[in-house]
This record gives C-alpha cells, sequence and structure tokens, in this order.
C-alpha cells in the first residue's frame, strides 16, 4: 500500500504517494512546530485486503487505529498536522519524543484486539530536518524525504533517517535499538537515503529489503513467519560475513539453520549489487547435482557445447552477491565446487548451512545455538516467561493454531516445561506448538514422555526430512559408518551429558567397536548430533540434545547388548560417587561436588536403573555414597525417597554392606530432617553390619554420628561412651586425625550439656580441634567447629563474640557451597534479638524458616537452643512491618542472604543458577563440604 489514501476505498494518487495530497489538506496551526522538527508519516498495509475482509467492521478498526495514533502522538508532545484515509502526519519538536510515539503505537497496535482476527499494521516513517511553514503548510524536500522513508517500510516497521538516528542513537529508551539497512535509493529523492530501523522488544524485526528503486535480484523465498529469538546470531554472523566469505553454519535437525541463513540473506541483500540467491541442496546427490541445483536458482543456462559448471563460473566472475547452499551435508565430496566458485568469483561470499562442517580453508563455521530457554526461577508467571525466545516462539506458533491461544498463570509452568524438554529447538516447539488445536498444555507436556509420537506431523508444504523430529535426526544418522551408529546409540544412556572417560567406560571397553572413541565423538560433533561442553575442570565433555537422545535411545533399546551398556553406565556412577564420598569433608570438596552436580541426571538415571531392576548392590552403594551430596543442595527429600525405595527392595537383605550403607545414608538424611528416634535405629542396624564386617572406620563414622543422637536426648552419658568407642576405632583404623577431634569434641559436649565442663575447657578444645581440621585441610569440619564456638560464647552469655564468631562459620560455610547452612541462621537470629536488633532477627529468622521448608526439617531444639525468634519478635513490630521483612527475607537468594549475614553486599562469587529448574530462591550453584554440621 502506498503511503497515503482518500478513506478506506480509495485508490492512490502520485499526488497522495507523495505526501502533497496530505500537505494541500492541512488546516492552519500556530502550535505547529518550526526550526529543527521531526517529521512522521504513517499508514496501514494492506488496507483493502482489511477492506475486504472486514467489510462494514473496517470503519471501527480505522477509528481505533486512529485513537491508537492519535493517544501515542500527544502522549509524546506531538502535533498532529493531517490525516488522509488510514494515513497520518505528525510533527515532533524533539527526535526522541518521536521514536518514542512510534514505539508506543507500534506496541499498541500490536497488543490490541482486532476484530476477525485480523492485525492491523501500520509502516512508519521518521526524518528531522527543518520545519518551514509556507502559509499554513509545511514545505520543503525533508517533508517528503520523510513520507518517502515510510513509504519503503512494512507494516509493523519504523524507518529512521540517518538524521534523526544521529539525534536519538545514544538516547534510546531500554528494549529499543537501531538496525542499520544502508543506503537506498527512493523515488523523487536526488540522493541514496541512509535508513535505519527502529528494533522494539517484543515486536516483528525481521522485514523485508525497503522498497526502493535499487531493489536488488534475487530468489530468496519469503517466510511465511517471523524469526523468534536470533538478533544476537543475525548481529553475530552479519559481522563475520564482513570478514570471512565462507561461514557454514551447523547444527542438529530442527536448529532452524535454514531459516536464520535466509533472514541474514534478507537483511545483507542490499549491502550485494548483483542480490542474494537461494539453492537447496536436498535432492543433491553429488558435485554435478550440486552445480546444477546452483545454476537452476540463479537462473544460469549451459551452453550445449560445454558442461554447466564452467557457465556458472562465469556468471559468478564479476558478480558482487550472497549465495546460500541449504544442506551441504550429503554432498560433502562437493566441497571442491565451493572453493573452485569463491577463487573465480572474488565479489562471491556463500552461507551453507550442514550438519557437518566442510573443512575448507577459509571456512568459518557458526554453531546454531537452541533458542534461550525459561529461567526455572520464574516459571509461574506469564509475563516473565515471556523474556524466553523458547516461550515466544511457542507462543506465536500457538496462536496462529489457536487464535485465542494465551500463556496464564495457570499454564505458564506447563508452557514452560515443554520448550525446556524441547531444548529450545525451534522444530521442536514449533510441532508442539501446532499441537494446541486439540490439546492444552498441561496435555502437551504429559505426552511429551516419549516426545517423537506425539510431535509426528508438521505443516505439508515443509520438506519432508523436516516434518518430523524422526526425520530431522535420521537424516544425520545414515550419514554415519556403522561403528559410528552403533557409538551414537550406545550414548544414548547418558543423561545430561558425558566425559570422555565415561564414553570410553561406558560405551566402548576394550575398543569394541573398532573405532577410537574420541575420533567416534569428533565424527558425531560434525554431523551436530552431539556437542561439546564447556567443563570448568577443563575435562573433555560432550552432551546431546534431549530430542536427539530419544531417537538414540530406540536405537539403543533394538541393540542385543542394551541392558549391558545400562549397567555399565550404572557401575561407573557406582564408582565416582564413592571416589566422591571420602573428598567430602576435606577443602576440595567444592570441586567435587560441582563435579557430582554435572553428573546429576546420569546419577538418577544410574538410580533408576538399580532400582527398576532390583540390584540393591548398586543402587544402595550409589546412594548411601551420595547423601552428603544431597544433604549440601537441600535436597533431602529426594534422597530419602531413594533410599527408602532402594532399603524395601527384596535383594537388599543379601548385600550387607551395601545395605549398611543405605541406612547410614538415610540415618544422615532422616538426622537433618529432625527425625531422631528413627535416624538412631537405623544407625543401630549399620553399626551392627559393619562390626560383624570387622569395618573400623565405617564403625567409628557411625559411632560419631551416635553421639549426636544421644545429644539430642539429653544423655550425656551414652556421648561420652559412644565417643570412647568412637576414638578406638578411629585409632584402629589409623585415622588419629579423626580420633582427637572426637576428644576435643567431647570436651565442649560436657560443657555444652552442662556435664561438668567448664567454658575455659570447652573454648579450649574447640580451638585445638580447628587446628586440628587445619593442618589436615578438613575445611568442612572447621566450618563446623566455628559454629560451635559460636555456641560456647552463646551459653557464656558472650553475644558479640558469639555473634563474630557465626559470621566467620557463615563465610566459611558460603566458600564450602552447603546450603544445609541456612537453617541455622536461626541461631543468629536469636542472638540478634537478644541484642535487641529486631528487624535484623526477623529477616534472619525468615530466611532459616524458608531453608527449613527445602530442607524438610530441622534439628530438635534440644540440639539448636533457638527458640522461636520469628514469633518471638512478632509482637514486638507492626504487621506491616512484619510482613514486608519476612517478604523480603524469603525472596532472598542463597547469595543475598549470605552477603545479608555478613553484613555486607552479595558475595561477588555469586553461585550460578541450576538448569534442572528445581531450585529455591534461597539455593544456588555453589556445592560444598562434606561431614555434616552439628547445630
Amino acid at each position: 500500500m502506498a503511503l497515503l489514501t482518500r478513506g478506506p476505498a480509495s485508490h492512490r494518487t502520485s499526488e497522495a504517494a507523495t505526501g502533497r495530497g496530505m500537505l494541500a489538506s492541512m488546516a492552519s496551526d500556530p502550535s505547529l512546530p518550526t526550526g529543527t522538527v521531526t517529521f512522521l508519516f504513517t499508514d496501514i498495509e494492506g488496507s483493502t485486503r482489511l477492506l475486504t475482509a472486514l467489510g462494514n467492521a473496517y470503519g471501527s478498526v480505522l477509528e481505533a487505529h486512529g485513537n491508537l495514533l492519535r493517544a501515542a502522538i500527544a502522549g509524546h508532545s506531538g502535533v498532529e498536522v493531517g490525516t488522509e484515509g488510514d494515513s497520518f502526519f505528525a510533527a515532533f519538536r524533539s527526535a526522541r519524543d518521536a521514536v518514542d510515539a512510534t514505539v508506543e503505537a507500534q506496541r499498541a497496535l500490536a497488543a490490541h484486539a482486532w476484530p476477525g482476527d485480523q492485525p492491523v499494521r501500520v509502516r512508519m516513517g521518521l526524518h528531522t530536518g527543518e520545519g518551514r511553514l509556507g502559509g499554513d503548510n509545511y514545505v520543503g524536500l525533508d517533508v517528503h524525504r520523510a513520507a518517502r522513508i515510510a513509504a519503503a517500510g512494512y507494516g509493523g516497521q519504523v524507518l529512521l533517517s540517518d538524521t534523526t538516528r544521529a539525534l536519538v542513537a545514544y538516547d534510546l529508551p531500554d528494549g529499543i535499538g537501531l538496525r542499520d539497512l544502508a543506503e537506498h535509493r527512493l523515488k523523487d529523492l536526488p540522493a541514496p537515503e541512509h535508513l535505519w530501523q527502529l528494533k522494539i522488544d517484543g515486536l516483528d524485526a525481521e522485514f523485508p529489503p525497503v522498497r526502493s528503486i535499487d531493489a536488488r535480484p534475487n530468489n530468496l523465498p519469503p517466510q511465511p513467519t517471523s524469526l523468534i529469538g536470533r538478533e544476537r546470531q543475525l548481529d553475530e554472523i552479519s559481522r563475520l560475513l564482513g570478514d570471512r566469505r565462507l561461514l557454514t553454519l551447523t547444527g542438529p535437525g530442527g536448529t532452524g539453520k535454514t531459516r536464520l541463513a535466509l533472514a541474514v540473506a534478507q537483511r545483507l541483500l542490499p549491502a550485494y549489487a548483483d542480490g542474494a540467491f537461494f539453492a537447496t541442496l536436498e535432492d543433491a546427490i553429488d558435485r554435478p547435482t550440486v552445480a546444477a541445483a546452483i545454476a537452476a536458482a540463479m537462473g544460469v543456462r549451459g551452453r550445449p557445447d560445454r558442461d554447466l559448471e564452467p557457465s556458472l563460473l562465469d556468471h559468478l566472475r564479476d558478480r558482487e552477491l550472497l549465495l546460500v547452499l541449504d544442506n551441504f551435508e550429503q554432498v560433502i565430496s562437493a566441497a571442491p565446487l565451493v572453493v573452485e566458485l569463491l577463487a573465480s568469483a572474488l565479489r562471491l561470499r556463500m552461507i551453507v548451512t550442514s550438519r557437518t562442517i566442510l573443512r575448507l580453508a577459509g571456512e568459518q563455521e557458526f554453531a546454531v545455538p537452541p533458542l534461550s530457554l525459561p529461567d526455572p526461577q520464574h516459571l509461574r508467571s506469564g509475563a516473565a516467561l515471556q523474556q524466553s525466545e523458547a516461550v515466544v516462539l511457542f507462543i506465536e506458533r500457538a496462536r496462529a493454531a489457536r487464535h485465542d491461544f494465551v500463556v496464564t498463570d495457570e499454564n505458564a509452568r506447563a508452557v514452560a516445561e515443554i520448550c525446556t524438554r524441547l531444548d529450545g529447538l525451534p522444530l521442536a516447539i514449533e510441532l508442539a506448538a501446532a499441537a494446541i488445536r486439540l490439546l492444552n498444555p498441561d496435555a502437551i507436556l504429559a505426552r511429551l514422555e516419549r516426545h517423537l509420537p506425539l510431535l509426528g506431523s508438521g505443516p505439508q508444504d515443509m520438506p519432508a526430512r523436516q516434518r518430523t523430529l524422526r526425520a530431522a535426526v535420521d537424516w544425520s544418522y545414515e550419514l554415519l559408518e556403522a561403528t559410528e551408529q552403533r557409538l551414537f546409540a550406545r550414548l544414548a544412556v547418558f543423561t545430561g551429558g558425558w566425559s570422555l572417560d565415561a564414553a570410553e567406560v561406558v560405551c566402548d571397553p576394550g575398543g569394541e567397536l573398532g573405532v577410537q572413541t574420541l575420533d567416534g565423538l569428533a565424527s558425531l560433533a560434525d554431523q551436530s548430533l552431539i556437542y561439546p561442553v564447556d567443563a570448568d575442570d577443563g575435562e573433555p565433555r560432550f552432551a546431546m540434545l534431549q530430542v536427539i537422545r530419544e531417537v538414540a535411545a530406540e536405537k539403543l533399546d533394538a541393540e542385543p547388548d542394551a541392558e549391558e551398556i545400562a549397567r555399565r553406565h550404572a557401575r561407573h556412577m557406582l564408582g565416582l560417587a564413592e571416589a566422591a564420598e571420602p573428598q567430602l569433608v576435606l577443602t576440595g570438596v567444592r570441586a567435587r561436588q560441582h563435579r557430582l552436580r554435572r553428573e546429576q541426571e546420569n546419577l538418577r538415571t544410574a538410580l533408576r536403573w538399580a532400582l527398576e531392576r532390583g540390584d540393591a548392590e548398586i543402587g544402595l552403594g550409589l546412594a548411601g555414597a551420595l547423601w552428603r551430596y544431597w544433604h549440601y543442595w537441600s535436597e533431602l527429600r529426594e534422597g530419602r525417597q531413594w533410599l527408602e525405595s532402594l532399603l524395601a527392595l527384596p535383594a537388599a537383605a543379601d548385600e550387607a554392606f551395601a545395605r549398611a550403607k543405605g541406612q547410614e545414608g538415610l540415618a544422615g538424611i532422616l538426622y537433618w530432617m529432625g527425625e531422631v528416634g528413627p535416624a538412631e535405629e537405623l544407625y543401630e542396624a549399620a553399626l551392627a553390619t559393619y562390626r560383624a564386617l570387622g569395618e573400623d572406620q565405617r564403625m567409628a563414622d557411625t559411632l560419631k554420628a551416635l553421639t549426636y543422637t544421644a545429644a539430642a536426648h539429653a544423655d550425656f552419658v551414652a556421648v561420652r561412651e559412644r565417643t570412647t568407642a568412637a576414638i578406638d576405632h578411629y585409632r584402629k583404623a589409623g585415622d588419629d586425625a579423626s580420633a582427637a577431634l572426637m576428644a576435643a569434641d567431647l570436651r565442649a559436649s560436657a560443657y555444652f550439656m552442662a556435664a561438668g565442663g567448664t567454658f575455659e575447657d570447652a573454648l579450649a578444645a574447640t580451638r585445638e580441634a580447628i587446628q586440628i581440621t587445619r593442618a589436615h585441610g578438613r575445611a568442612y569440619n572447621e566450618a563446623d567447629l566455628l559454629g560451635s564456638l559460636s555456641g560456647i560464647h552463646q551459653m557464656a552469655g558472650d553475644y558479640p563474640s558469639a555473634i563474630e564468631a557465626f559470621v566467620e562459620t557463615t563465610r566459611l560455610w558460603y566458600e564450602i557451597g552447603n546450603f544445609a547452612m541456612l537453617p541455622w541462621l536461626k541461631l543468629l537470629a536469636a542472638m540478634e534479638l537478644a541484642e535487641g536488633r529486631l528487624e535484623r532477627a526477623v529477616r534472619l529468622a525468615a530466611i532459616a524458616a524458608r531453608a527449613v521448608e527445602d530442607l524438610g526439617g530441622e534439628l530438635p531444639e534440644a540440639l539448636m537452643r533457638a527458640g522461636n525468634p520469628l514469633e518471638e519478635a512478632r509482637p514486638l513490630l507492626t504487621e506491616d512491618d512484619y510482613a514486608r521483612l519476612v517478604a523480603e527475607a524469603r525472596a532472598m537468594s542463597f547469595a543475598d542472604a549470605v552477603g545479608y549475614v555478613l553484613d555486607e553486599p552479595k558475595p561477588t562469587e555469586d553461585v550460578g543458577r541450576e538448569r534442572d529448574g528445581t531450585r529455591s530462591p534461597l539455593r544456588s550453584d555453589v556445592a560444598e563440604e562434606g561431614d555434616p554440621p552439628r547445630g
């Protein structure tokens, strides 16, 4: 549609197309700005189509459109100069006001509920120049320049002249950016105009090349839907093409390589004098058919007396052109043709899409990532979810299937989980969104346990290879050697990624497959079936997108050795956990805990396999070694469920050592959940087994735990007896450091339990123990003992010293990364309350209460001795102040809470966010130390 109309059904005139018609009808208005003025022209794209579709309803649409534009113009100090049909002409004294008005208008138009589900898309153009009045009208070239700029755009697009861009570039509001569209020759204007597009967050950013009189030749297929969430990639690829002539976009099927390549070509089209062309190699089988596909895309015909390739080279030789070659992976043997084309045509640039790189000199790979996933911290808010590219794509495609679909707080979590389980793969998300026609998000999510049957068919106009996820993955699978196919299937046993060492141990022990594991992984990565993962420790690590893993798992299920591969995987995870277990009380526990966290999904898979197969030896050995891991991460409920289920297996009765480890682990979990009686029974059962097996170290550790349960019963006689026995067994096991720590602990316990100990002896014993822990690298025990030091001062009534020691123990717990320390803040809250600091006491107690909810319980009062500071402080504050303090505290992250305890800003080394969506606001990605603190 041209710039101006004369009513809904009018025809265009050349006068209207230049803006002169509107100027002539403009009323005299003394408020019209003069001097430097920013002019705005707008009109509706496709008004004739809308009129035909809506009939009589078009009048109300035109009225609503006018109201929205007038509100935006007036709201930003603009002056409505004139209107004609569906077109507006406005003037602004400030370029920033003009930009703000267009942003508000475009957002209002996009959000409005239009009748008949017929969106109203308005193109807008801005130019800043001389606001010169001739009589009652604006006159001069600047007005016509603004009109031509608007006419060059598309519905929903805002174009700016370079003059306007210069005035607002460094003063743009949040969420607004600029895209350089280069220079264009516009009708009736004497020189090319450098145009810029306003990028508005949440609105379409992809449009065809601007309508200019020097539009470039191309065969780029129009895209029926907008591109979602690829702004950063578009910018990066455009930048790379400025430096490299061959750019290969790699990624598995469904990541949107083709769509992204086309979007880049559309964006860069004006920069290539001879245009941009797209050639699909879907049906190519060799070099001649690749050459034929390229020639056909550009309309090149071979001469009867020569091969097609020379004609193609002649055609390209002197042209400045962008060529997109799609699906090159199946004809890698034709890669030398790419080299020859680039060598012959020095102004030619190429974008290639492929599952694998071409391995050519000068080639630049760009791995296309999945779309960004929703923040697991905000899964219940529909508005917050729409910050995720994957969710935005789901919403848009779902609305195409069912126009009334909206994300609400009720279905937000299901939508987020759908996108997360589909790894942010655009193809998978589009197929899932199409199911909205028949299923609601919860129903779709329920059927995604096995994705592929649900996501069966895409639109009929999509290539066959993209109509199903299975076809998209099989496309790459069929290109593998037989040995690589078997490796691909075996790798499906891993969840959440794997190390090189794990792949060698589980998938190819002793070279069963006849391929070097690293070579096989490299080949799979080349085909984009797996991808490398950055690891903090530098260890080579790989992963597989979940939707690809589904296909690999089905391949593995068909293999005769599938069960053996699963058993190897479970045993490998058992070995990792057992190697980590003794390290969980030492200084290096942080790194060890992060390594276990990285394997979290693999650990769960191994536990699930052991439970389903009834393998108590592997299952209980694994879970028993992991109980401290669950404790640190405040995931005691999960650990309890695994251990109780595994101990209930019939085979558990026959696995004495593994059963005892499981009982000991479950006892530790129950102790920290405040269930001291059941914990003590389990400890006693494990102790009996260890005694029968002659396991001195295990006996000593279990007796040490039993001293804590005795303390919970205020039974100092039992504490002394069990401590003495533990010391004896530690010495027999050669663990003199633990024996010395137990001896010091007994002296402190005598004071804590009012059993004849003195403040001076308890203080001295605790300080001696701290020196022992430092000498033996036991950071966890040191943090525990600093807490005991705080308790000693508290019992003596010295609250300042107690608080000082508590702050130090908190600092060390944070460095260790132990989430389970947060319930301890109840102790600090009680001390702060005693010192009269009410607000601080309430915040600390609220943090502790939230942590107790996460943990599933807390130690009994006989051990905590903190009272209930949260309730004790309540009557001392107004209800509003109390509610505010509690709400602020419960919203704190783990690092925020620690920073508050330390009375300093949030620690700079924050903990990353968990990726499994289970992390609460008080938890983060730090993991650490071992032996459970006593509290």
